[in-house]
């Protein structure tokens, strides 16, 4: 009798083998998964096509010879210089017929296949549960700061010295502001993104800080689970201090690539005209257009984000009151591992002797 393996065993194996459909791999798979499928997009299109209008019988004679042609193909090219001693541990969407049929042709050959109970619907579950509860323990440190403060590069900063950080920009592919989308860079689908978040949490040392940028409750288009943002409000803060004219320095040489997308940055600031007037918003699609970032930049810190600053982050932040500040007196490289050094003292000096 085969062992039944759960989500929590996934680590004990050499590899993980997601063989549902290059399309479902791309919404989300279980993170270091690679997808070797028993039916491609099109293969099973038909075969669910078969299925509804034909029957099950003929469903699964025709969707057997694909599957078939396809474990064939991958026993001679991806598996074809795998040790004896390999094992892989395969999943599909419900720990069925695809993963089944996959693992019982590994075994055949001779390898420790085994197939993951529940399959991609279990992991999924998962996830929920980690954001649901690890979440709310990890001991979080808010960095905040005002537009241009480099939070997101002292979080880099930080991971580069060894410290615990959630990256939710990084792992949102945004910037998570109205001119965040990054140049050519679609952001993961929403489950994608959990699967990412869990992955970081569940890993995480609870005897030890996990720093994150101060967020809303979306980042783009993706929402951040509420468990994560709820306890995002409850813990402490670190403000980062910087100047307008260093800040805008920041900007500048941070957002320079949308010097490129003059058309699409003149349409994101179409957004705001509800908020500032038609007058204002074209003379800044007018900056936009010409390449003068530098003036739009700094108005939009002063005119836009910086009136609102204090007021979110004291209705976001619970402990906002009691927050530490770190003054940056320079957001060059050197500036943030010096100010990502002090952040990391700051923080140590809070903690309970």
């Amino acid at each position: 009798m085969k062992p039944v393996v759960r989500v929590e065993d996934r680590h004990a194996f050499d590899t993980i083998i997601d063989a549902r459909s290059p399309a479902e791999f791309e919404i989300d798979h279980i993170p270091g998964a690679i997808n070797c499928p028993v039916l491609d997009n099109e293969e099973r299109r038909i075969v669910g096509t078969l299925y509804k209008q034909v029957g099950a019988f003929e469903a699964r004679r025709v969707g057997g010879a694909m599957v078939a042609a396809n474990l064939a193909r991958h026993l001679r090219e991806q598996f074809a210089d795998r040790p004896s001693g390999w094992r892989p541990l395969v999943y599909c969407w419900r720990g069925g017929l695809r993963s089944g049929s996959m693992t019982t042709w590994m075994r055949m050959v001779g390898w420790d296949a085994q197939q993951l109970a529940g399959g991609y619907k279990a992991w999924r579950r998962h996830v929920i549960d980690v954001l649901d509860t690890q979440a709310a323990r990890a001991p979080l440190v808010v960095i905040c700061g005002a537009t241009g403060s480099g939070k997101t590069r002292v979080l880099h900063a930080l991971a580069a010295q060894g410290e615990q950080v959630l990256d939710l920009e990084g792992l949102a592919r945004h910037k998570g502001s109205l001119l965040g989308a990054l140049p050519d860079v679609a952001q993961p689908s929403q489950t994608a993104f959990e699967t990412a978040l869990a992955d970081v949490i569940e890993r995480v040392d609870l005897a030890r800080p996990l720093y994150v940028e101060g967020e809303g409750a979306r980042i783009g288009k993706l929402n951040l689970p509420v468990p994560l943002v709820a306890h995002m409000r409850e813990s402490a803060c670190v403000e980062i201090d910087a100047s307008p004219e260093t800040r805008l320095a920041f900007l500048l040489h941070d957002y320079a690539y949308l010097g490129d997308r003059p058309a699409w940055l003149a349409d994101q600031l179409g957004r705001l005209k509800e908020l500032h007037g038609k007058t204002i918003i074209a003379a800044w699609q007018e900056m936009a257009t010409t390449g003068n970032l530098r003036q739009l930049f700094g108005e939009l810190a002063t005119e836009h984000y910086d009136p609102s600053y204090a007021r979110s982050q004291r209705k976001h932040f619970h402990k906002w009151d009691a927050r530490r500040v770190v003054h940056a007196d320079s957001l060059s490289a050197q500036g943030i591992e010096a100010l990502a050094r002090s952040i990391v003292q700051t923080v140590a000096e809070q903690q309970p002797a």
